[in-house]
């Protein structure tokens, strides 16, 4: 291969990051891609030598070869300095195309997509509330939800700018997030509806009910865990099933299996095989939205933040009506 001389770029002062050209990541993505300068070339609307021209830059500026020439020069293969560049450069892309969305939806007015992650128990009773004020608002933006059970994965995906917002549950782990809290989310015990839980009187306290079988959500969050909410370590033993699947927890509960500490938002109340208890010494869950603090709110997004205000402010107003007691 031989030796290669490779020029500094800028001065011995200046640092690396610097003095590398987000055109040569866009050209490098490419190349990879295609396998070809050529291609590359033609796809980007260069010439051949201005692809090379750009390779060249490149490494000449990190001082490492990224790309290995065949004889002839008609495939290439990355080289690891290539393939370390080639990650931060999707990356980078990526984050390219979705400001030029950002930007022609501004452009254009209110439109384009606003991606919202949520989980099962707010898409099924606050989500709805929410898109029916904001399509009104934000009739030309297409809203697209990513439903997965544990909102830690959700953060993530705003972490890495795949998501604009997420529904989530307080408190947060780290990360670069803004958030609104939006409502307060009773956790209740459900019990089937001929059981002795049924027709007990007064708020129900797990420690004095040892010998009652729980049922709760399964690998998520700390936050989420039945253990933390009631500051029960012990209680892990306790449960004999768990699942994230509200549906599943509401079945076996009315079946009789055992009781499912679960939050109000995630129960079917239109069942009469169940009973709904108020639990002593639980604090409620508080149901929040959040967004990456380092991407400025577009007025979709922004707007979304709002409905969603609205509509949590309403559901909890019918939260305390339905319950019939504080919390």
């Amino acid at each position: 291969m031989g030796i290669i001389n490779f020029p500094y770029g800028g001065t011995l002062t200046t640092p690396l990051w610097a003095r590398l050209d987000l055109r040569h990541f866009v050209t490098l993505g490419q190349v990879a891609r295609s396998g070809s300068f050529t291609e590359a070339a033609a796809e980007l609307g260069y010439t051949q030598s201005a692809v090379s021209q750009q390779i060249r830059r490149l490494e000449s500026v990190i001082k490492h070869r990224v790309i290995n020439r065949s004889v002839g020069g008609k495939s290439v293969s990355l080289t690891p300095a290539g393939r370390v560049l080639l990650r931060h450069a999707e990356s980078l892309t990526a984050t390219l195309q979705r400001a030029a969305t950002d930007i022609e939806a501004l452009s254009s007015g209110s439109a384009g997509i606003l991606r919202v992650g949520c989980y099962e128990s707010v898409g099924a009773h606050l989500i709805p509330s929410v898109l029916a004020g904001y399509q009104k608002q934000f009739p030309r933006v297409q809203v697209v939800l990513t439903e997965l059970p544990d909102d830690g994965e959700l953060l993530d995906r705003v972490e890495r700018h795949d998501l604009d917002l997420t529904f989530v549950v307080f408190p947060l782990p780290d990360g670069p997030f803004e958030t609104q809290a939006l409502l307060r989310d009773p956790y209740v015990l459900v019990a089937a509806s001929h059981s002795p839980v049924a027709s007990s009187v007064g708020p129900i306290d797990l420690d004095e009910n040892t010998d009652l079988p729980l049922m709760s959500y399964g690998e998520l969050r700390s936050a989420h865990t039945i253990e933390t909410r009631l500051g029960r370590p012990a209680y892990r033993d306790r449960v004999v099933f768990r699942s994230n699947h509200n549906s599943t927890l509401l079945s076996l509960a009315a079946q009789g299996y055992a009781a499912a500490v679960m939050p109000w938002l995630g129960i079917d109340h239109s069942r009469d095989d169940l009973c709904v208890r108020q639990l002593a010494k639980v604090s409620p869950r508080i149901v929040g939205i959040a967004w990456h603090r380092n991407r400025p709110l577009s007025d979709a997004a922004s707007g979304f933040i709002h409905e969603s205000r609205v509509a949590a402010s309403e559901l909890e107003a019918r939260m305390t009506e339905t319950l019939g007691f504080e919390y």
